[in-house]
């Protein structure tokens, strides 16, 4: 957690995650609509029916969003050096979402249905918590009367983790949009990684920076699912 702590702008390494962002947007746009199906289905054995592609253009407008979204909080965010380390592990996970639910949609050919717009809920609620949660602090942070102070409000009052808890949902949304069962691994392991890896990981360093203040604030709020966990 030591970046936690430096500031950087951090350019190139963010000029090289945007590179390999779009690069992967591209390669779920080649598997989904353009011959990467077919490819796949010849050599890998992956079913690619294509018979409806609402399913996927769906799963594309996600990619789309999460892209938005990555962009816009290393740009206008994200204050902490990022390391080259990091400028090529960030996009690795995010393949995970951009080919992994790509690939999990292609035997699928099912309409559009209630469950469908459930997901899409699901899905834009957790942007709002991550990418929200995210701008609510970082204003806040800005005023010269909160600097060494911990921020416990807005959507973080409700859990110390929020902004990981949206990633949860909108990955879930992923997940009930490809309809194929192996996709809920993804949120499974998104779920084990916060929980038991990076939250308490963050959770010790927040206590050495802000001390009493972050175990007033433990005390009285979950760790990463608001009132359970």
């Amino acid at each position: 957690m030591d970046l936690y702590g430096q500031t950087s702008k951090s350019i190139p390494q963010k000029i090289v995650i945007s590179v390999l962002e779009i690069l992967l947007l591209w390669l779920s746009y080649w598997i989904l609509f353009q011959k990467g199906g077919n490819w796949l289905e010849q050599h890998m054995n992956i079913a690619n029916v294509e018979e409806n592609t609402n399913r996927r253009m769906l799963i594309f407008i996600f990619n789309i969003v999460i892209m938005v979204r990555i962009t816009y909080t290393m740009i206008f965010i994200v204050k902490r050096k990022i390391s080259w380390e990091e400028s090529f592990s960030i996009p690795m996970a995010f393949a995970l979402y951009f080919i992994g639910f790509p690939l999990f949609v292609l035997p699928e050919s099912a309409a559009i249905d209630y469950w469908d717009y459930i997901a899409i809920f699901i899905f834009t609620i957790g942007c709002i918590l991550n990418t929200g949660g995210e701008i609510l602090r970082d204003i806040w942070k800005k005023k010269p009367e909160n600097k060494g102070k911990i921020y416990t409000r807005g959507f973080f009052k409700y859990s110390r983790h929020i902004n990981y808890f949206g990633d949860i949902l909108w990955v879930i949304g992923y997940a009930m949009v490809s309809k194929n069962w192996y996709s809920i691994t993804i949120p499974v392991f998104l779920f084990v990684f916060f929980a038991f890896y990076n939250a308490p990981k963050l959770d010790k360093y927040l206590k050495e920076k802000y001390g009493q203040q972050y175990d007033e604030y433990a005390k009285k709020t979950k760790m990463l699912i608001p009132f359970i966990f």
